[in-house]
């Protein structure tokens, strides 16, 4: 394995961690960063063959892993797949909650079902997974707990979609309620907001939108201050900063990947 073992001989759980053929996703860069720098990893997603194809991935870098098929909002699934993961691994050390989906329309649009859904999926699953890993952190006294939010959770990004917002702006609080209730206990939890990142979940929604995608995709990139998107990787690296003990003093933020994004007056 490539890089310092920076998280040597810890478990990291990550939900969400799947991949596939036609690019790294932000779950699967983080799994993959992960064991990079030494932790075991316990990948879990919906999907049974793309939370395996990451670990395929780990393991031809030399590293250890292991793939676990769970829905994210079904509590009972959560629950096996944290004692799961711990069978292979031992407890989590890094909580890392990836799951989320965009749902686009206004409140005229949108069913009740949908705004539900961008809950369940954004915050509940976030929720579930603390519950069943807490324990064994508090426990030990020690662990660290990185969600991913979204810079559409701090400002608007241009796009029609007050369910994902809200949701994601949930996270972010829900994250600061985890950091400061069990900062004197030994564990940390933050987040990660990822602004414009190129991944192939990103092409496939804007496929479905009308005109070309080669032009969308190049509006995004323009939209960046850094006149590109960012990558998985990009967070994946500010995820491994936050899980590690290089942040032992990092508690309750919300962490911008965004290429300054953030900071402009306005989207483009």
């Amino acid at each position: 394995m490539t890089g310092s073992p920076r998280l040597a001989g810890r478990t990291a759980l990550v939900f969400g961690g799947g991949g596939g053929t036609d690019g790294a996703t932000n779950g699967q860069a983080a799994a993959v960063t992960y064991a990079r720098h030494g932790a075991s990893v316990a990948v879990v997603d919906v999907n049974r063959e793309a939370a395996q194809h990451t670990v395929e991935a780990i393991l031809a870098e030399g590293g250890a892993a292991t793939a676990i098929t769970a829905d994210v909002t079904d509590g009972d699934q959560v629950a096996e797949a944290v004692d799961r993961a711990t069978e292979a691994f031992g407890p989590a050390d890094v909580l890392h909650n990836n799951v989320g989906v965009t749902v686009l329309g206004g409140p005229m649009e949108l069913s009740l079902e949908e705004w539900r859904r961008a809950f369940a999926l954004n915050v509940d699953g976030v929720f579930l997974a603390c519950k069943h890993v807490l324990p064994a952190m508090l426990d030990r006294g020690s662990g660290a707990i990185v969600n991913v939010s979204s810079l559409a959770a701090l400002r608007h990004v241009g796009y029609e979609y007050p369910a994902y917002m809200s949701a994601k702006a949930a996270v972010n609080q829900a994250t600061v309620s985890l950091a400061l209730t069990y900062a004197e206990r030994g564990i940390r939890a933050n987040s990660v907001a990822p602004g414009f990142i190129e991944t192939p979940l990103v092409r496939q929604q804007l496929a479905s939108q009308a005109g070309s995608i080669d032009e969308l995709m190049a509006a995004r990139h323009a939209a960046s201050p850094t006149g590109r998107m960012g990558t998985p990787w990009d967070v994946a690296h500010a995820s491994l900063f936050l899980a590690s003990d290089e942040a032992a003093y990092v508690n309750g933020v919300c962490l911008p990947v965004d290429g300054g994004l953030a900071m402009t007056c306005a989207p483009s």
